[in-house]
Formats: structure tokens, sequence, C-alpha cells
């Protein structure tokens, strides 16, 4: 099969060239060459892509996602870092499960001001007392290890 030009790649892929640029420019792909000023790929480099895109979406930098790809061009998939994502997820589906949890409460929660609800000031002083995590990772209303408030 002929070798698949930028646009081309990026179409089929679902990035914008500018991702393919930057996959390159850290070494997750490479180009077979240019025909005029684009850059031309083996057909191959969509299976890579789609291995980029799955290590993405379960969270792996780019560069624990580069240590897959060995010189050979064969990726060579780390179980014992899949096990430990997967065990990472879990404890996120956890937290997110508690979080959500805690929002139900809140908007339900028949108390006529939320600081005289006595769970509500518990996911308060959980949020204070440790770590808070939110689905972006930044602070959020319930703290990790926290259970869930029961309405």
């Amino acid at each position: 099969m002929a070798d698949l030009d930028i646009a081309e790649v990026a179409r089929r892929a679902g990035v914008p060239a500018s991702t393919l640029r930057f996959y390159e420019e850290k070494g997750l792909i490479a180009s077979t060459g240019r025909r005029g000023l684009r850059r031309q790929f083996d057909p191959g480099v969509l299976e890579r892509l789609a291995l980029i895109a799955l290590g993405r979406a379960a969270g792996f930098s780019l560069d624990e996602i580069a240590r897959v790809f060995v010189p050979d061009g064969h990726p060579h998939i780390d179980r014992r870092m899949l096990a430990a994502k997967a065990e990472e997820l879990d404890r996120t589906i956890r937290e997110l499960g508690a979080l959500r949890d805690s929002l139900r409460h809140a908007a339900a929660c028949p108390a006529p001001s939320h600081m005289e609800c006595s769970t509500f000031r518990r996911i308060l002083r959980a949020a204070m007392t440790g770590p808070v995590r939110r689905a972006g990772g930044g602070p959020g209303v319930l703290a990790r290890g926290s259970r869930a408030p029961r309405p």
C-alpha cells in the first residue's frame, strides 16, 4: 500500500496535523519522507496512532506510551503497567462515585441551609483534611478515600 500524506493520516486518525507533527517530534511516530512540503507516512502509522489514542484515553502520559514502542517497530505492552493503571482507574471510579453521591446529596438535601446539614458538614471536613479530587484532577468536594454520604 502506498504511503499516506499527513492530511490523509490526520483525517483517518481523527487528529489534527499539528498533533501528528508533535507526535513525530516526540518520537512516537515517524514519517517516511516528504512529497513536496507534505510529510508522508506508512499506513501502519494508523495502528500506532490508535495505540497512542488508547493509551491517552486510559490516562497514560506520552512518555509512558513512548516506552511501548520498541526499536523493532512492534509494540511491547507492559502487562504490569496495564494492571497498575487498571487499579488506579478503579480507585478513581470509587472516588468519583463518592463525589457524585456527595453532589446528589447536596442537591437534594432537605436541610434549610447546607451549613445546617450534618452530612454536608462532614463532606466539608473531609475536603479540608485531605487531598481532594475532582474529575479534572483539581480541587473538588470529597477527599480521597472519603465515603459517599448517606442521603
